[in-house]
This record gives structure tokens, sequence and C-alpha cells, in this order.
């Protein structure tokens, strides 16, 4: 089950004896409490992170409880078709999340079994609730070891209806492309300012220069101490991510306005390209990343903390960037719990907040303006069909062809309309990218 991906990968977690077993209990029971917060609802990974159990381990520990939980995510469909087959009949929760904890160490993070066997049995043996099960755990990761896991598909760690709609919408060769997109952990991706030398500042974080200048980098660790952080030359943002602001083509001088900015990459390729900008979001505290990141990189826009449909300014603008609220489908290799999260109403729902930010959007843009909508969402509701509906009701829009070439996008990615529909899948050869769909609409003069 170990990844075997092209494009730079992260370094996968190899841990010495001695090291292995220090990161011991306490690392695995906050990994298991992570995966069930994922699993309980959006946002809920992200919440876990805060607890005491999570929050107070060492920094390596907490590093590892994370980069465990997400191996579980990202192989949940895999680990418990294994389970199965050994399990006669389902255990309690707290005794399969040990189990599944322990299978994402060794089958995925390639963690030495002594470490996760052992850990899992003591983790069982703590609670007296799970303490029943010690031999089972024991029996049942030990058979595993010794036998092997089997096979697997990785069609099984996709929500079965979301594998339905994927299917209906994409055919089964792309379907099961994305299944496989869906297991890898993805590289780093980081924007630079314009003008500056995107071969040497790859060098120096160990990466490649993708097209349309994206630096990607299987480095992890903390950002901080990466060559060009403290000089504010780079931020962080997935290559699909870059691709909107690319395609809206904002010039030195030009008045912009980037609806629903956090967290505040597009906002900072905006800044860097020399707009006037102007940043909306209705969530205070998630534009304070995009402050902090406007201080480090030198770069200004106007931040105005207000829902953008509510936003009380007579104001219009040359160009205007909508990258609004979605289920976020497209981004399952960097946050694997959107899969489990999301639910077949979330469509219908964010469908309706899209097509009112879309409308609100249109009012902004000058006469001769521009206009991007963009979601990082795989649903045809809350792309394709909703700039069909859009361009219906607004004649005064036209759409502007994208061209895959001139902003960094798969050429395959590319629609008969001359919209983008990025796929996970995409860029395989490359390590893949999140998936997006953008579309540029211009206003008659």
């Amino acid at each position: 089950m170990a990844d075997k991906s092209r494009g730079p990968r992260p370094p996968k977690v190899e841990l010495p004896r001695d090291e292995a077993a220090d990161i011991g209990v306490e690392a695995r029971l906050a990994a298991g409490i992570l995966l069930n917060a994922a699993l309980e609802g959006r946002g809920g990974l992200d919440a876990a992170l805060s607890f005491r159990e999570v929050a107070d381990l060492p920094g390596p520990d907490r590093a590892f409880a994370r980069a465990v939980a997400m191996a579980a995510l990202r192989r949940l469909g895999e680990i418990d078709q294994i389970l199965d087959r050994k399990l006669q009949k389902g255990p309690p929760l707290a005794v399969r999340t040990i189990l599944r904890v322990a299978l994402a160490q060794t089958l995925v993070l390639e963690t030495p079994a002594f470490a996760a066997v052992s850990t899992a049995v003591k983790l069982a043996e703590r609670d007296p609730k799970t303490r029943p099960y010690k031999n089972l755990v024991n029996a049942v990761l030990r058979g595993i070891e010794r036998e092997g896991p089997g096979l697997t598909t990785a069609e099984s760690n996709l929500p079965d209806w979301l594998a339905a709609r994927w299917r209906a919408t994409y055919g089964e060769p792309t379907l099961a492309a994305l299944a496989l997109a869906a297991r890898e952990e993805p590289a780093a991706d980081l924007s630079l300012k314009p003008d500056l030398d995107a071969a040497a500042v790859a060098d120096a974080v160990d990466g490649e220069v993708l097209p349309g200048g994206t630096i990607r980098t299987g480095r992890r660790g903390d950002l901080a101490g990466w060559p060009g952080f403290d000089d504010g030359i780079w931020w962080v943002q997935d290559a699909a991510a870059a691709v909107p602001v690319r395609l809206l083509a904002p010039q030195a001088g030009e008045t912009v306005v980037d609806f629903c900015a956090a967290p505040g990459g597009k906002t900072l390729q905006l800044a860097a390209a020399g707009a006037s900008v102007v940043a909306l979001d209705r969530s205070d505290k998630r534009l304070d990343r995009l402050r902090d990141n406007l201080e480090r990189t030198g770069l200004t826009a106007e931040v105005v903390a207000v829902p953008a449909e509510d936003w009380d300014d007579p104001r219009t603008f040359d160009a205007v960037l909508l990258d609004a609220p979605c289920t976020a489908t497209g981004t399952f290799r960097r946050n694997p719990e959107v899969l489990r999260a999301t639910k077949p109403a979330d469509v219908a729902k964010l469908a309706d907040v899209q097509h009112r930010l879309l409308d609100a959007a249109a009012e902004r843009v000058k006469p001769g303006g521009r206009l991007v909508y963009c979601v990082c969402s795989l649903e045809r509701e809350e792309g394709e069909t909703q700039i069909i509906a859009f361009l219906r009701r607004n004649p005064a829009f036209t759409t502007s062809a994208a061209v895959p070439a001139d902003v960094g996008a798969p050429e395959e990615a590319l629609t008969p309309e001359g919209w983008l529909r990025i796929l996970p899948s995409m860029w395989a050869e490359k390590g893949g990218l999140d998936g997006f769909f953008i579309a540029r609409l211009d206003r008659v003069g």
C-alpha cells in the first residue's frame, strides 16, 4: 500500500528504532482523536489540534500524530477493507480507531511494525472500555504483519455517493485516476513575487518550477526556516489555486476586489502584480493570516471584514475575483477530510450561495472590466452550471476563453466553452494539483 508516485515527494516517516519507541502511546492517542474529529464533520481536524491531548504534545509527537491521522484519512477505505477481512464482527469505534491508527503507520507511513503494534496494545490496555480487546488488537495486527494486507482498491477511499457522481460526470477512467490521486500526500507549492529568478528559488528550496512559475518542493517542516521566507519573496499556494489570478490578468494601477479573500494567496498575487486591491471576507479571524502575509511580503491591500453581498461601498472595479465558498471536494489531496465531511445536501446549499455572490460580484465590475469566478470543487452544480445560468441572466457579460499555457494550467483542463476544469488527477507525473473550476467573464464596454 505504500505510495509510488512521481514528482517531488515528501519524505516518508522512517524513524530509528529508539525514536519510534519514544513517540509512544500519547501520540497515537492524539492521532486517533484527530482522525475521529475529521470524520465527525468539516473543520473537525483543525479544531482538534487545539485539544489538550494534541496541543500539549512535544512538537515532533504532534507532527507525527497529524501525519498518522492524515494517512488514515487518505487510505480509510482500504484500511477498513483489510480490517473487515480480519474481524468477524465490528468492534467498538474506539477499538477500530486503534487498529486504523496502527495500520496507517505500518502500511502507509512505513513506521516499524514493532512500534505500531506494541503501542496499539498499550493504547487498548489503558482504557477500561478497550482493555477487553487488547488481545484482539494484537492478534489482528500481528496477523496482518505476518500474512500481508491483501488486495485493496483505491476507489474504496471515496464515499460511495461521490464516486457515483464523479463516475457519471467524468467517466470510469477518470474516476479511477481521481481515486489514485486521493491516496497521495501532495508536495508544497510556492507562489513567487514577479521578476524573481524562479529557477534559483527552486534550487534553494530543493524544488522544481512548474508551468506558470509555481515552485513545487518536497520539503516539510517549519516554513519560517525555509530560504526566502524572511525575505517575503514567496507564499504557500497550490499550483491550481494560482491559476485564477493569472486568468484575471491584473495590471499595475488597476483596481481589483477579491471577494471571499481569506486565507489570502490570491490577494497576494493581485497585490504583487501592482494592482490596487480590496480584500473582502466575512471572517475577520481568517483574514489574520492574510494580514500577516501582507506584512511579511511587504505587499499592501485594503482588508475589509464583511460578507461580500453586504458590503456597503459604492465603488466599481476594473477586475473582480470571486473564489466562492464551495464543497472544496477538489482539495482532497491536501484536505482528505473533505471527502467524509461533505454531504449531498451541501452541494445544493452552496450552489445557492454561489448564485448570490456571482450576482453581487457582477455589480462591482466596471463596463469593459472582467470577472473571474472559481471554486475548488469538482461538482458541476458549483462550476459549469453556475456560469451557464449566470450568462443567461446577465447578457452584459460574455465568456473570455482561457489559454492553458498562458496561465499555467494543464492543457486537458480546457473545456469546449473556454473555461478551465482542473482535476486532481491531472499532471500526475508532476505530483498532481488541486481540483478547480475557473471561468473568466468580460463585461461589455
